[in-house]
């Protein structure tokens, strides 16, 4: 019995000591730096659309680099707020909340105006603002710039019995204005020229708002130490060959910086992110 617990604890030890001299299981891949892009379109449009600025953040970062987006713009702000994004790229009403609530620093913009439109069936009965009244018209989420825009422009146009009704993407917006579903929708100018030709083509634009602060990259405050190298290399990027039809391809224009002052003036915007958001909506 003895020699039996002797050889039992001699067997225990040795593998105890060969656990602890067996190698470290090999360290974790490098946790992805996330960019984070408002849902203006179709998820997959805009992980094509972003590839190039996704390879220019690699080469700047040296580490791996996601474009990721979310079902929908109060979605996208939630998991903002909750510092889901490294970067986060969105219109300056949720960009100005997330500077002041939720500790993102502003690297830069598009040269490019952002302005919203509403667009209506070019050979459809809705021509007139005054036409939409008693109809549904369509929007992109309850905190979408272009949807709290065009909501705004409906009060003031004093229309009655609108219906307003949240789709996905400026493409399903188009799509269900031109099968009758809708008389209207708001959508930006730059998703209109994004659409295909023919759709283009069988839509009409019946008003368009004054140039916005349009999609504004956001870093994540925790980030702080890349602020600067990031943004240099984001604007030398711009200058490149690939950034240059990156730019064209999207009628962006080039990349520019976008001040504390500019995003202030979006804060009445905000505000109405922030009811969405407190609403649970």
């Amino acid at each position: 019995m003895t020699m039996r617990l002797l050889a039992g604890l001699a067997a225990l030890c040795s593998a105890l000591l060969c656990g602890l001299a067996t190698p470290a299981p090999a360290v974790a891949a490098e946790q992805a730096f996330r960019i984070g892009i408002a849902p203006h379109t179709s998820a997959r449009v805009i992980i094509e659309q972003y590839q190039p600025v996704r390879r220019a953040v690699e080469a700047a970062l040296g580490r791996p680099v996601e474009i990721v987006t979310a079902p929908d713009f109060t979605a996208f702000a939630r998991r903002a707020m909750d510092q889901e994004y490294d970067i986060a790229v969105t219109t300056g009403h949720q960009a100005e909340m997330l500077r002041k609530d939720a500790g993102y620093l502003p690297l830069l913009t598009y040269k490019a105006d952002f302005r919203a439109v509403v667009v209506t069936a070019a050979k459809g009965p809705y021509r007139t603002a005054a036409s939409l009244a008693g109809t549904t018209v369509l929007g992109l989420s309850p905190s979408s710039l272009v949807t709290l825009w065009g909501q705004h422009w409906l009060a003031g146009q004093k229309l009655p019995g609108i219906q307003l009704r949240y789709v996905s993407a400026a493409d399903s917006v188009a799509q269900l204005i031109l099968a009758g579903d809708a008389s209207a929708g708001f959508m930006s100018l730059a998703n209109r020229a994004k659409l295909a030709p023919e759709v283009q083509a069988q839509l009409s634009t019946i008003a368009e708002s004054r140039p916005m602060a349009g999609r504004v990259y956001m870093l994540n405050g925790r980030e702080a130490a890349v602020a600067d190298p990031l943004r240099k290399a984001l604007f030398a990027f711009g200058e490149t060959a690939e950034g240059k039809a990156y730019f064209d391809a999207n009628q962006l224009d080039g990349y520019r910086t976008v001040s504390d002052e500019e995003l202030e003036a979006m804060e009445p915007l905000s505000d109405e992110v922030r009811s969405v958001l407190k609403a649970g909506k």
